[in-house]
């Protein structure tokens, strides 16, 4: 089954965890870049995030280097932003037909994660959600233990999706 690793990360966060899924899964990656990167200063990119995932922005992404159609499987991976997933994962999805795959959804966040997952089936309607996973702020608290518990989860995915087929 191929299988990519698609996530936005701002902080480096979501990318730990993406690169030890991706590494368990036997998967490509994919990380969407912004064009026009966030504020430097925290609470500026906090303000500036928050106000693009309340009006619904869509901001504009560097060009990608893989095709996701190309793929069956599919991770998906965003920090939580004002309870929801990122606003560069908004842009994906306005742009890219994701429908028909199978897709499983991790989050990286401070404490909190609202109702981000919802959001994220709301917006991949048609695929078929096989697990989710979040992860509280793991570059901060245990980054190795993030690391451990990102390729164990994967790993029970893959292999429960290969049971299934």
């Amino acid at each position: 089954m191929k299988t990519l690793v698609l996530h936005y990360s701002l902080d480096g966060n979501t990318r730990l965890v993406a690169e030890a899924i991706a590494k368990a899964a036997g998967a490509d990656t994919l990380e969407l870049k912004l064009a026009k990167a966030m504020p430097s200063s925290v609470p500026m990119r906090i303000v500036k995030g928050g106000y693009q995932v309340v009006s619904k922005q869509c901001p504009a992404l560097q060009p990608l280097d893989r095709k996701p159609g190309d793929y069956d499987m599919l991770f998906i991976g965003s920090p939580v932003w004002a309870g929801c997933y990122a606003p560069a994962l908004r842009s994906f999805f306005a742009r890219t037909p994701l429908a028909g795959r199978k897709t499983a959804l991790f989050l990286c966040h401070g404490g909190g994660k609202g109702d981000a997952f919802g959001k994220l089936r709301a917006a991949l309607a048609g695929n078929e959600i096989v697990a989710e996973i979040d992860f509280v702020s793991p570059l901060k608290k245990n980054p190795e233990a993030a690391v451990e518990r990102a390729g164990q989860w994967a790993g029970e995915t893959m292999a429960a999706l290969a049971g299934g087929a």
